[in-house]
């Protein structure tokens, strides 16, 4: 959810910190602010302002004010309405805190009743300023010690949260605190510079060197210094472990593209590449007469005992990465005989799953700080099964808390809606498949060189669908004017359905649902008029005939009808008002071809309504609460 930058250094950090919120919108935008530390004992600086991060901007920039320390904060709104008064910074009623927050205090109305037994009063609706001022009173009877008073704070919080937290009376540091909330660390070579974000976006341009805090952390980081790391649980000394990081500043831009989301879309087949890359080889075969592939993935060579012997798999996720898990769940089915369930990672988490020893849990997740996947992932644990993670964000709190896993390298997504990242996890998910498939004897060679060579030229037939740009940009006026659409699809299409309906709902605001076509018949046809629009997936994979009688079922009823279908289909166009071609493949591998044009259908959908596609309202890209 929210994104927290913060600055230490010898340059001024207004600018610092707005350039870094502004990376970090995604997370947020509901509301903005920023607080200065500009001399001892002198009082913060704070600007705030509802709306997007460019409010908060023009009153920064009109000051200029020369402060070399600050925090800032980008709101996605939990407890509190957006609003001035609402948004981050918060500052303590004494006027010496002033703090920033990710995450939420569950406990928060019992340690506001108490604060105001004790003469505090608030000023917003929110939680953290319940934080703040919790640190405050601490603060005031322990010396005026900050890193003390914050630890001591945090033992009467319940929840989730990173907090950046500054004093007024030393301008040289901040104190940075974690649980169940991603915070980063970015170091200077010389450590005269320390950058301070939810993610590594906002200092790429600048360091390589990060620190990832792990949960029950809290650091001083202070200018000039060696960072102070210990744990909350006992304060004993942790470990500062420095990594690089290898981020693309050029992934950060649009490219020249009118949003993040389009050009995340035409980035598919180059990320498709460096997903595979290295994984799916060209191997000479030892007679020397000829090559065939192979799938070298780490995650299995060092856990291929327990994958083999697994007899059951659980893939837990959220939104879109839950889609992927569907279509997972048929690759692993099929290539492997394992029987896999799919999970919402939200209702796992307090469903008393039954799960064993030998089971493996596969969590999936963009961003790999989904709280409620993290919450599945700590379950999985206790229980004793291998887990296996599948995320984009390298050094992420899923991918440390996983037994093994694998990174999809797709780079960063800034689109909330999320498109290269599902592609990127299919891809994934196939390549274990194909992997596992082969070590356990349940795909024949021919099928297994057939879909890893497949999957090699996928990037190219994506290229192929991209050309039709123009194309689905004209038919997205069937929609535009709608207020309801049904997907449709059978086998591995229903979850490209699935995903269609939900890039349609998340970025134009209309009412979308995904069901497996012969589903219709019991209940969804019950909508179809001359008014709605509906897609099939009617790639000739997968009860093709049967697809088409539904099809037809829809004609009879005047729905007006959007098939994508497979390259030279002579029969959908008889019955569809509009069809879309793509290139064959593979059954397995149609939804890395079938998803596309629904992305780029919601996307021209959205921007003919004249909506923020990147930034859709009440959603974040990172879910890091509940």
């Amino acid at each position: 959810m929210c994104g927290i930058v913060g600055y230490i250094g010898t340059r001024p950090a207004a600018p610092m910190l707005i350039k870094g919120l502004h990376q970090l919108e995604y997370r947020g935008y509901d509301s903005a602010g920023i607080a200065l530390n500009h001399e001892n004992n002198q009082p913060f600086i704070i600007y705030k302002e509802k709306g997007k991060v460019s409010n908060l901007e023009t009153a920064v920039i009109n000051d200029q004010p020369a402060a070399t320390v600050g925090i800032g904060h980008t709101r996605w709104a939990t407890h509190g309405e957006p609003s001035t008064t609402n948004a981050h910074p918060h500052l303590s009623m004494s006027g010496e805190i002033v703090i920033v927050h990710n995450g939420i205090i569950e406990n928060y109305k019992e340690l506001k009743e108490q604060l105001e037994r004790k003469g505090y009063i608030f000023k917003s609706q929110t939680d953290t300023e319940v934080l703040c001022n919790l640190i405050d009173y601490v603060y005031q009877r322990n010396g005026r010690q900050l890193m003390a008073a914050v630890s001591r704070a945090l033992y009467h919080v319940i929840g989730a949260y990173a907090i950046v937290v500054m004093e007024c009376k030393d301008s040289s540091h901040v104190v940075c605190a974690r649980k169940a909330s991603p915070l980063v660390i970015g170091i200077s070579e010389d450590n005269t510079e320390y950058f301070i974000g939810s993610d590594a976006t906002p200092m790429v341009e600048y360091t390589k060197r990060v620190v990832y805090l792990d949960d029950g952390q809290i650091a001083d980081v202070r200018r000039g210094e060696d960072i102070n790391l210990i744990n909350l649980s006992d304060h004993s000394a942790a470990d500062v472990n420095v990594k690089e990081i290898n981020l693309d500043i050029a992934a950060l831009s649009k490219g020249g593209y009118p949003h993040y989301m389009i050009k995340e879309i035409f980035d598919q087949p180059r990320c498709m590449r460096d997903c595979m890359r290295g994984r799916i080889v060209r191997v000479r075969d030892y007679s020397g007469n000829g090559e065939h592939y192979e799938v070298h993935l780490s995650a299995l060579k060092n856990f291929k005992a327990k994958l083999i012997r697994a007899r059951h798999v659980i893939i837990v996720a959220c939104g879109t990465s839950w889609h992927a898990g569907l279509i997972g769940k048929h690759l692993i089915e099929q290539m492997c005989r394992i029987r896999v369930e799919v999970e919402y990672a939200s209702e796992f988490r307090y469903s008393n799953p039954v799960v064993e020893k030998d089971d493996v849990v596969i969590a999936i997740s963009q961003s790999g700080e989904t709280a409620d996947t993290l919450a599945a992932i700590q379950l999985a644990k206790e229980k004793g099964a291998l887990v296996f993670g599948i995320v984009n964000g390298v050094g992420s709190s899923i991918a440390r808390e996983t037994d093994t896993g694998i990174y999809i390298h797709v780079g960063p997504e800034i689109g909330v809606a999320s498109t290269k990242a599902f592609t990127g996890q299919v891809t994934v998910l196939a390549m274990l498949a194909l992997a596992l498939g082969n070590a356990l004897g349940t795909i024949t060679e021919e099928e297994y060189q057939q879909t890893c060579h497949e999957l090699t030229v996928i990037p190219d037939k994506i290229n192929q669908i991209l050309e039709q740009n123009d194309r689905i940009k004209e038919l997205s006026a069937m929609f535009a004017d709608r207020h309801n659409a049904l997907y449709l699809g059978r086998g591995f299409n229903y979850p490209v359905a699935l995903e269609g309906a939900l890039k349609l709902k998340e970025i134009s605001y209309i009412h979308a649902e995904g069901y497996p076509a012969a589903e219709m018949k019991h209940g969804p046809l019950a909508l179809v008029d001359e008014h709605m629009p509906i897609v099939f997936v009617a790639t000739h994979q997968g009860q093709y005939q049967k697809i088409i009688s539904n099809m037809q079922e829809v004609q009879s009823r005047k729905g007006r009808i959007l098939a994508i279908v497979s390259e030279g289909d002579s029969v959908a166009g008889r019955i569809c008002e509009h069809v879309i071609e793509i290139p064959h493949t593979l059954n397995a591998l149609v939804p890395l071809l079938s998803v596309i044009p629904m992305q780029m259908l919601a996307y021209h959908v959205a921007v003919a309504k004249g909506l923020n596609v990147d930034m859709p309202r009440n959603l974040a890209k990172s879910v890091t609460v509940e």
